[in-house]
């Protein structure tokens, strides 16, 4: 993980606190980087995560699913034949 520090110098102690700091407020994440800029007594921290990989969930003849590939044959030809809409349909108006 890369700590920048603009605008001042951080001894290794405080740097490691605000990392300590920012990684127990969301210990869910990973944290990739971490920029810290000093104003005197003051230091505005931006940091940044590792992006996390989520499902699409949506509804499909009344379920809410992420993928279809669980269902079985009946409700793939009815997911299949199911009238769709796009976004094309508001353009012609």
């Amino acid at each position: 993980m890369k700590v920048n520090v603009i605008g001042g110098t951080l001894s290794e102690e405080e740097k490691n606190t605000y990392v300590r700091y920012i990684t127990d407020k969301h210990p869910d994440k990973k944290l990739t980087a971490i920029d810290i800029t000093v104003d005197g007594d003051y230091a505005d921290i931006k940091y940044y995560y590792e992006p996390q990989n989520f499902e699409r969930i949506r509804r499909i003849t009344g379920y809410l699913v992420g993928t279809l590939d669980n269902w079985n044959n009946g409700k793939r030809a009815e997911e299949h034949d199911r009238v769709k809409h796009g976004v094309s349909f508001m353009e012609q108006i």
